[in-house]
């Protein structure tokens, strides 16, 4: 035994308990996540799928679409802003698409049906996504009303309104939180 503890009982270190984490605390870090990841997952499958359409169909590049998108913003002087405005539509795709998610995980809140069924509700959402920005959004916006000239193009829209937005949105951010039917 030391010397200095001779007759003396040693102290001994004793580690506190942390403080628990407020579960609001957790549950709004899980609500971020959700978010978040759905927000990476459902731009990158709506990004990813305009690229093939649009390259395959007219060789159009990726920093072409990624202008198309900063249209919204500058008009036509965006396909003239190189690899800036293309660096901002991309922004402005992934900004739309944490704006889409994130109505819907609101909404999912409120309305049972959105958590109980997502295979349902997912492709209208989809649908009623289409429709708010080819009929408020781009209408309003530098870019302008769209054309519904082409139908290949207009259904291939529809297709990745349903299967790469509206059907992982609705997946992603109601994973978990499902109530029972």
């Amino acid at each position: 035994m030391c010397a200095a503890f001779r007759g003396r009982t040693p102290v001994v270190a004793v580690a506190l308990p942390r403080p628990q984490q407020n579960a609001i605390t957790v549950s709004r870090i899980n609500t971020t996540a959700r978010i978040a990841g759905a927000t990476l997952v459902v731009g990158a499958l709506d990004i990813t799928e305009v690229i093939v359409f649009y390259g395959i169909r007219n060789g159009t590049t990726p920093t072409r679409i990624f202008q198309s998108v900063a249209t919204g913003i500058y008009g036509k002087a965006a396909f003239e802003g190189g690899v800036s405005t293309a660096l901002q539509g991309l922004g402005l795709h992934f900004f739309i698409a944490l704006c889409v998610v994130s109505v819907y995980y609101a909404a999912s809140t409120k309305l049972n049906a959105l958590r109980e069924h997502p295979l349902l509700c997912g492709p209208i959402y989809g649908l009623g996504v289409y429709l708010v920005m080819n009929l408020v959004v781009l209408p309003l916006s530098a870019a302008g009303p769209p054309k519904f000239t082409v139908p290949i193009i207009v259904l291939n829209q529809l297709f990745a309104h349903i299967f790469c937005i509206g059907i992982p949105t609705a997946l992603l951010t109601t994973m978990g939180r499902r109530t029972a039917t």
